[in-house]
């Protein structure tokens, strides 16, 4: 049992270091904290909140993956190579994507509330 619950603290080491050290992982953090104080001054539905919340889990987890993809291309070569910029852009690709959908959901949710 003991290894279960050894596996949180290098999860929690793992998303420490991640915020620490990422730029966009302390932007994506001020955005969850910004949008929360919106939601509750909006008073999203249970429902609403439910969306919101995966929507911060999925981008929280998609920038830890980028950059555990970054962390993982940088450690195997030092050198330009064309895979390896590609790993990393698309990697990047992927959190940019879920930002953009998750930007248009917020909206779909908050703008009819405020109008």
């Amino acid at each position: 049992m003991r290894p279960f619950f050894k596996s949180f603290q290098y999860a929690l080491k793992g998303i420490r270091h991640g915020f620490l050290t990422e730029r966009n992982m302390k932007f994506h953090v001020l955005a969850v904290v910004v949008v929360s104080i919106a939601g509750l001054a909006t008073r999203l539905s249970a429902t609403e909140w439910c969306i919101i919340f995966i929507l911060f889990g999925g981008m929280i987890a998609l920038e830890l993956l980028n950059t555990a993809i970054e962390r993982t291309v940088d450690l195997i070569t030092n050198e330009r190579h064309p895979l390896a910029e590609q790993a990393k852009d698309l990697a990047a690709g992927a959190v940019l994507i879920f930002a953009f959908f998750s930007a248009i959901i917020g909206m779909i949710i908050f703008i009819p509330k405020w109008l």
